[in-house]
């Protein structure tokens, strides 16, 4: 008999006893979808952004840095007449003579450089800033060719790259430090 009264005192213990109503919820409401907008086609873009390979931009001073000197990357058939007589003059190739003028300095050049291509950027260049000393002289007609010259020549040596080869007035030769 008591065995019979424990077991009823158990079952009817364990049914008051149960586990609380508990609500999952696994969507959004429909002001929370709104509110929070879709972003498929912005994740899309920035996920084919992601895989898809492009180049990273840097300047000449931080690929040295790196230690990789521009023009060993790139193809000098795309550089401009100027973009070859700045990497001359920073070879010490080419020179910026006190007159002026470039000059082609062998003994001092530090890297390989084509003498044929050398002479012709000289040629050029050099008939280029005749060309334009002697407009120049037009316009101020009562300035003489030299005055004409060393103010040109003191305007181009501020613009001149650093490192660039150039003559001083004793006739030595310096890179331009910046």
């Amino acid at each position: 008999m008591k065995l019979v009264i424990a077991s009823l005192w158990f079952a009817v213990s364990l049914g008051c006893v149960s586990a609380p109503q508990v609500v999952v919820v696994d969507r959004a409401t429909a002001l929370e979808e709104q509110a929070g907008g879709s972003f498929d086609e912005l994740e899309r873009k920035l996920i084919r952004k992601g895989i898809s390979p492009h180049p990273v931009p840097f300047t000449p001073e931080q690929l040295e840095a790196l230690g990789i000197r521009p023009e060993d990357i790139s193809n000098t058939s795309e550089l401009t007449e100027a973009d070859r007589v700045d990497r001359l003059l920073r070879q010490r190739c080419l020179g910026e003579g006190r007159d002026g003028l470039l000059v082609e300095t062998p003994d001092a050049c530090t890297g390989a450089a084509d003498p044929e291509e050398m002479a012709q950027l000289v040629e050029r260049g050099n008939r280029a800033r005749m060309q334009l000393w002697k407009w120049m002289q037009t316009e101020r007609p009562k300035a003489s060719s030299d005055q004409v010259r060393r103010a040109w020549k003191a305007a181009h040596d501020v613009g001149l790259l650093c490192g660039g080869w150039r003559q001083r007035e004793d006739g030595s030769w310096e890179a331009k430090t910046c």
